[in-house]
């Protein structure tokens, strides 16, 4: 059964997102439909956002992390500019690691993951040295 992802991120944007019932891989569709709708810039913010305040909402606020959340928003954006894809349903079909695997694991150790500070702001990867420019 294919997942309407186009509705079910107008229902996230108005904040009524079933925060138990909110998979990894809806996590992932709707970040591919947002990032569709907006820049990368907006739709961080109100992707950022609204996971946020759903994640408070439901008392798991502790539970945001914006590490996580800016750098799958980047694997996301960077793959959907680097390749033809037709609607989020498609996106996942072709970009299935990005749900059965860590593509953050190479990048950064745990404990800079996990910590206070990567949850507040977003850090960069501590284990794989950025390319010089």
């Amino acid at each position: 059964m294919s997942t309407d992802y186009a509705r079910m991120t107008d229902d996230f944007e108005r904040y009524e997102v079933d925060a138990g019932n909110f998979s990894h891989e809806h996590h992932v569709g709707v970040a591919y439909e947002m990032l569709s709708r907006h820049n990368f810039l907006t739709a961080a913010y109100r992707y950022s956002d609204i996971i946020d305040t759903v994640a408070t909402r439901v008392g798991a606020g502790d539970k945001f992390n914006t590490t996580i959340t800016i750098a799958f928003l980047s694997i996301i954006a960077e793959r959907m500019n680097g390749g033809d894809f037709d609607g989020a349903q498609d996106f996942i079909a072709k970009n299935q690691d990005l749900l059965t695997q860590n593509p953050l694991a190479p990048l950064y150790s745990r404990e800079r993951i996990m910590s206070a500070e990567a949850r507040r702001t977003f850090l960069l990867p501590d284990l794989k040295p950025l390319s010089a420019a």
